[in-house]
């Protein structure tokens, strides 16, 4: 029998392959302004958008039907004291009202599935183009900007898609409005169309302040988000040097500051509220006063009065979906600036020639480190900032820096081959929230045989059977409900299942227990025979089971061999690992 965890696999599979189907990446023609960006995002999905406007023109046209059957209750039925004539009204009356409700709710299920589908779907382009662009992000927009984008931008830019239903509906609803008003009486039309320039006058300039605050609204809350990034990261280390308040008081006050801002934001966006509910209420107010003094003449009959009064009250719905719209436009064109600001950010291209074949070597000319092919090097420096400066550069996580594969520099590959073939591990990088299965396949295809693999080389079996459902156990966002060692074993285990020709481990084992460390290199020396690997270090353990150790003084090779040669032959390197071995 198929398991549940393997149905709701299936089922999340299709969803997402139905997706694919209709999904492309934004063009750069897309990128040039939000407006073009907002045009995309209505094209990906041009049907559903259609089938919204439908529904949301038979809704608002349909509001207008209940005063025109009122009236004619009122005038062939109580008028004319004619009872069968006023049920049957009625009757058509509910009848008119339930199939208005079923539209609303048909309606309302159509727009919420098209912001849903937007914001997807600008998330997907936001991810898609982030991990692109990779390390080169955190050099051209902070993690704050990004974290804003993805949670805040993309949802104002969805809602801004809601004029495609109600937006357009309420522009017919208007004209239908208009049309059966100067049926009654033209004086009463006249005043209803003149609505409309009053209105443009009216918010108008509201809306252009909305664009203008809310685009330095949005730099100051970019700023404080990097800055409660950048505290929750380095919440331990403040706790330790005693800097925790001193640095609370200041987000405090940057807090209040972005506070201000907001109100100036809040200004115009609370007048263009009160406007979407008090002009119509005018409006309504002066045709009614119209209307009446003209049924006091003779000029029209009670019917149309009540019908005129049911016409114009209805008229607060476009209305204020006409005021909405427009502040949901202002808004988002903010928000989708933003966006496109991160899309269009370059990404780092070389000529896109092929990758050497084999697993090097890889030369780093700053540091003058080699690292042979198909042997596991362990690379030790007293500071292990400056390994960890070596593995970004082999692996083409900092910029340009002239490091070779084969005689042949890194920048001028293929970047998506190069990575394919390359991977760092780092300690800091991200546990995304999913199963066993999805944490450790990451963007590949999962087999569970090879996870299996993975999990036993990086001895991580232990984290699997202490789970619920093994390979379908749910790990929390950040792997928050593992400990650090399990957390490490698992980031090992996700980039052995990668199965690169060159891995650059960043201290994969530091959060582990000797034991523990000694089954993890053993094991991760077998499983990669034939292929590159290299580990930044200082465990004895470790660096006694290298093919090579690579020690670094300042940053610069200061001898290389096996651990045995250098405890023999380096005094600096006996000192450094005699110590590391009492800590």
């Amino acid at each position: 029998m198929t398991s549940d965890g393997a149905v709701r696999r299936g089922r999340l599979r299709g969803r997402l392959d139905r997706m694919r189907d209709t999904w492309d990446p934004p063009r750069t023609k897309d990128l040039a302004n939000p407006y073009r960006y907002l045009i995309w995002l209505t094209r990906q999905q041009a049907g559903r958008v259609g089938w919204g406007a439908a529904l949301g023109t038979c809704w608002m046209v349909g509001l207008t039907v209940p005063p025109w059957v009122l009236s004619k209750a009122v005038d062939e039925g109580l008028a004319a004291r004619d009872t069968s004539a006023l049920v049957g009204w009625v009757l058509l009356l509910l009848g008119v009202g339930v199939l208005n409700a079923l539209l609303g709710i048909a309606r309302h299920r159509t727009m919420t599935k098209i912001r849903t589908d937007a914001s997807i779907r600008s998330v997907r382009a936001t991810v898609r183009h982030t991990s692109r662009l990779g390390a080169s992000l955190a050099r051209s927009m902070s993690a704050g900007e990004v974290v804003t984008v993805g949670i805040s931008d993309v949802l104002t830019v969805a809602q801004a898609l809601t004029v495609t239903g109600p937006g357009v509906g309420a522009v017919i609803a208007y004209a239908v409005v208009a049309v059966v008003l100067f049926t009654i009486s033209p004086l009463l039309a006249a005043v209803v169309l003149a609505g409309v320039p009053l209105l443009a006058v009216a918010v108008g300039p509201f809306l252009q302040r909305i664009e203008r605050t809310g685009g330095t609204y949005r730099v100051h809350q970019g700023r404080l988000t990097t800055r409660l990034v950048d505290i929750l990261g380095g919440l331990r280390v403040l706790n330790g040097l005693g800097g925790k308040t001193f640095v609370a008081e200041r987000y405090g006050r940057e807090s209040q500051a972005l506070i201000g801002h907001g109100y100036r934001v809040a200004g115009p966006a609370s007048w263009v509220g009160a406007l979407s509910t008090g002009l119509p209420a005018l409006f309504l107010a002066a045709v009614v006063w119209l209307s009446a003094r003209m049924a006091a003449t003779g000029a029209i009959t009670i019917g149309d009065v009540v019908a005129v009064y049911g016409y114009v009250a209805m008229l607060v719905v476009p209305v204020s979906a006409f005021v909405e719209g427009g502040g949901d436009i202002a808004r988002a064109r903010v928000a989708g600036q933003r966006i496109i600001d991160l899309l269009n950010l370059p990404v780092a291209r070389g000529e896109g020639g092929a990758v050497p074949g084999g697993c090097g070597p890889l030369v780093d000319p700053e540091s003058g480190v080699v690292v042979r092919p198909g042997v596991l090097t362990a690379l030790v420096s007293a500071r292990p900032a400056e390994a960890v400066a070596v593995v970004e550069r082999l692996g083409r996580v900092r910029g340009r820096a002239g490091v070779t594969w084969a005689g042949t520099s890194v920048d001028e590959v293929d970047r998506a081959e190069f990575r394919r073939r390359l991977v760092v591990a780092d300690n800091d990088a991200e546990v995304f929230a999913g199963t066993v299965r999805e944490v450790v396949a990451g963007r590949l295809e999962a087999a569970d045989d090879r996870i299996r693999t993975a999990l036993r080389v990086a001895v991580a079996e232990d984290v699997v059977e202490a789970l619920p459902g093994e390979l379908d156990a749910a790990i929390a966002a950040g792997g928050s409900d593992l400990s650090g060692g399990q957390r490490q074993r698992v980031r090992l285990a996700r980039a052995v299942y990668a199965a690169p020709d060159v891995l650059l481990a960043v201290e994969p084992t530091s959060a582990l227990d000797a034991n523990t460390e000694a089954a993890v290199v053993e094991r991760v020396r077998e499983a990669r025979r034939g292929r590159t690997t290299v580990i930044t270090t200082t465990s004895p353990l470790v660096l006694d089971r290298a093919d090579e150790v690579i020690l670094l003084v300042d940053g610069k090779l200061s001898a290389a061999g096996t651990h045995a040669d250098l405890l023999r032959a380096d005094e600096y390197y006996r000192d450094l690992v005699s110590r590391t071995a009492d800590e």
